[in-house]
């Protein structure tokens, strides 16, 4: 199982960045992926969902409106659409999924039990 985070990069506010989280070793459209991010000097915070199934998809009231999450079971890949992007956007964008069921809310880290590296959105004027 892995995942693999990609298309971060430098922009100025109110510009637009694509994130894909692709996977391997699952078949996604089974699966949970939840997207976090970590700022620095700030805990890891949950950012979007999408459940598996594709039934559910949910969005942190910092960036709902803002922020898409689609999934392409074809390629096997989730994507995070962000639009209209801030300075406090700014930080390290991870994806994760859950290979072993937990209780825990969609929302929480510790129900993702795989991560991927990480990809640098950094918002500046």
């Amino acid at each position: 199982v892995q995942l693999q985070a990609c298309g971060g990069g430098s922009v100025q506010p109110g510009e637009s960045l694509r994130l894909s989280c692709a996977v391997s070793g699952f078949t996604l459209h089974f699966y949970t992926i939840g997207w976090f991010r970590q700022a620095p000097g700030r805990e890891r915070e949950w950012v979007a969902s999408i459940s598996a199934n594709n039934r559910r998809i949910k969005y942190a009231e910092a960036v709902k409106g803002r922020f898409t999450i689609s999934r392409d079971d074809a390629e096997n890949t989730d994507y995070l659409q962000m639009n209209s992007l801030k300075p406090e956007d700014t930080a390290v964008y991870y994806c994760a999924t859950e290979v072993i069921y937990s209780d825990y809310d969609e929302t929480d880290p510790r129900k993702y039990d795989q991560w991927g590296q990480g990809t640098l959105v950094t918002v500046s004027s």
